[in-house]
């Protein structure tokens, strides 16, 4: 499955979209509100984060000034996946007043919901800290950013699972039984696609069993207990890496990571942020 570099976002192109989606809903035909202000104006502005926080989304935060002032400077303090504490600076910018204000709002909702995903990505990768288990995130994130948020998993120490339905398979119950059984499944996926990664999910010891006698590249236990998850550790044995899915939070994901398996995914890294709350501040000059 692709692991992601850890600090490299997605190409400007990739970004550029995201920014213009942005734009279209917020500003549309232009920003009534900025006429106020000169057009010769010239301003300056400072960002501080107002929670402890990981800070994740600079490329996007700079590309919306960017993309109205192609001459602003922006001065960071910290960069993306170092930890900010509350009431710290974490950039200062200047350039056309105008612009500062009217991207302000698109720059700030994704500073906040990428460092909101980098932050809580964070706090469940230390919740494991000294096991060998290693934090994936899901498909559930917000719809037109999930580049955006897996790159923000990255920043806080996670791992990507697939990034969609086109670059690794996952076999689930529905494609066990549409193709007759879980070997059948596995099988038909080997012919297709056989250079891509195949996972296939498993809901009891005894499909993990079946599982182990086919060509998979991983295994993910669904749903499992903490018995069943050491179990299902001893029986595979190292022969298969061993995913642990479902009932995931910051109380049961230290337990889950000491029975053995080597990934846990956790969907709430993507899809119950809390976003990190982020204020600028304009002065003309």
């Amino acid at each position: 499955m692709n692991s992601g570099t850890p600090f490299s976002p997605p190409s400007p192109d990739q970004i550029s979209n995201d920014i213009e989606r942005a734009f279209a809903e917020d500003i549309g035909a232009g920003d009534a509100t900025a006429d106020l202000l000169g057009a010769d104006a010239h301003g300056r502005a400072e960002l501080t984060c107002r929670d402890d926080a990981v800070l994740a989304g600079s490329a996007w935060f700079e590309a919306c000034f960017q993309r109205l002032d192609p001459s602003v400077h922006i001065e960071w303090r910290l960069q993306d996946g170092q930890r900010a504490t509350a009431g710290a600076v974490i950039c200062r910018l200047s350039g056309q007043a105008r612009a500062l204000v009217t991207a302000e709002r698109s720059a700030l909702n994704f500073l906040q919901l990428l460092s909101g995903t980098a932050t809580v990505t964070s706090s469940h990768v230390g919740a494991i800290a000294g096991t060998a288990a290693r934090i994936l995130d899901t498909r559930k994130t917000v719809p037109g950013l999930r580049l955006a948020q897996k790159y923000a998993v990255r920043c806080g120490g996670g791992h990507n699972q697939r990034m969609g339905l086109y670059d690794a398979i996952l076999i689930k119950e529905n494609h066990i039984i549409a193709a007759g059984s879980l070997a059948a499944a596995v099988q038909s996926a080997r012919q297709k696609h056989p250079d891509l990664p195949l996972e296939v999910e498993v809901e009891t010891l005894a499909e993990l069993a079946l599982a182990l006698e086919t060509d998979v590249d991983r295994i993910m236990l669904d749903n499992f207990d903490l018995p069943q998850m050491a179990e299902a550790v001893r029986i595979t044995a190292g022969r298969v890496p061993l995913e642990a899915s479902g009932n995931v939070d910051l109380q049961t994901i230290g337990a889950i990571a000491r029975t053995g398996v080597d990934f846990i995914s956790v969907g709430a890294l993507t899809k119950h942020v809390h976003a990190v709350d982020f204020s600028l501040r304009l002065q003309l000059s």
